[in-house]
């Protein structure tokens, strides 16, 4: 058995193709998905203001330490595409910013 290591990744996009559906609730939920709510979770936090263009996704990933950063990156914006299809919300491409927080170092000061 490989090892696992913890990823924070965040995931960054714009919203597309948006239906007056999609638009209407995520205009309605806007206050719950400020910059201020945001938390790194497995099943993703989702962030965007009222103008409906970018948004971002952060998520916890665990994945093995020898599939690296770009393993982890695939699978979080995979959970974020399947997110965000189930909400109906269409959107771009997809661009991800992985840590290992397994690897991070961390400067304590004296």
């Amino acid at each position: 058995m490989s090892e696992q290591h913890t990823y924070r990744v965040i995931v960054r996009g714009t919203f597309d193709g948006l239906s007056e559906e999609s638009r209407s609730r995520l205009l309605a939920e806007a206050d719950e998905h400020g910059l201020s709510a945001m938390q790194f979770t497995e099943e993703g936090s989702l962030a965007y203001d009222r103008t409906l263009k970018h948004f971002s996704y952060r998520l916890v990933v665990v994945s093995d330490a020898a599939d690296g950063e770009e393993m982890a990156a695939a699978l979080a914006e995979d959970r974020v595409e399947r997110a965000l299809k189930e909400l109906g919300h269409g959107h771009g491409g997809l661009k991800s910013t992985v840590t290992d927080m397994d690897t991070m170092k961390i400067n304590y000061k004296r």
